[in-house]
Order: C-alpha cells, then sequence, then structure tokens
C-alpha cells in the first residue's frame, strides 16, 4: 500500500538562513524563512525543525502556516548562532492543490556564517540558501 503514494519532487520552494537588523532589539539576527518560488499559494504548510549531530539532538519545533501566498516569503523562526556548530534539518510538507509534498531541507554543520552569505533576490536580503 505505501508503495502507491507518490509525493512528487518539489520545484520553486526554498529555505533560507538571513543575516538581518533587528530594529527593535538594535541585534543583527539569524532568522530562517521559507520561500515561495511558485505562482500558486501553498496552503497547510507545515515546518518541522531539528538540530542534531552524532552526540546532540535539540527539541523539535513545529510552524504551520495556513497560506504561503504565490511569490512571497515567511520567516518561520529565529536561529541561535550556538546551533550553526550543529546539522540543521527542515522538513517542509504542504498542499498545492490537492497534491501533498514533502521536502526536507539541511544546513550542514558550520556551513551558516557571515562568508557564505549571498543576496537572495526574493527577501533582498543576504542570506545562504539551505540543500
Amino acid at each position: 500500500m505505501k508503495k502507491d503514494i507518490q509525493i512528487p519532487e518539489v520545484k520553486d520552494v526554498e529555505v533560507a538562513v538571513v543575516y538581518e537588523y533587528n530594529d527593535i532589539y538594535k541585534t543583527d539576527d539569524w532568522n530562517v524563512y521559507i520561500i515561495n518560488k511558485k505562482d500558486i499559494d501553498l496552503e497547510m504548510v507545515v515546518i518541522v525543525t531539528q538540530g542534531f549531530s552524532e552526540t546532540k539532538t535539540t527539541s523539535l519545533m513545529r510552524k504551520k502556516l495556513d497560506v504561503l501566498p504565490a511569490n512571497s516569503f515567511a520567516k518561520i523562526e529565529f536561529i541561535q548562532p550556538e546551533l550553526f556548530k550543529l546539522h540543521n534539518r527542515f522538513q517542509v510538507t504542504f498542499f498545492e492543490g490537492n497534491t501533498l509534498y514533502d521536502k526536507t531541507f539541511l544546513f550542514e554543520k558550520d556551513t551558516i556564517k557571515e562568508g557564505a552569505l549571498r543576496m537572495i533576490s526574493v527577501i533582498k536580503k543576504r542570506g545562504i540558501l539551505a540543500k
């Protein structure tokens, strides 16, 4: 029965860590965003995140968005620099129309750093895209 379930490949959806200034606290923060480059809204978006290594695992964080509009982005969470020493996994599940999609994005340990920042055109800020 499981072999009959087909989940199509996810395209034009990305996860990025963005380094940006926080006007409220007057600090430079690292925030995680989900980006929808599709021309269609994503519905019931569920993101499950966790940091891990061979010896450590963080608790799971879950975030739900009812709708992520076409050609838009949304902030998922603030990420502490101490977590950059871990692998950071973001499992994204959503509906596009009546079809279920699922993809796991991964930031390998020590890949989130200022030297790796690139302009992310959709957000118009510097950040790092997950693989």
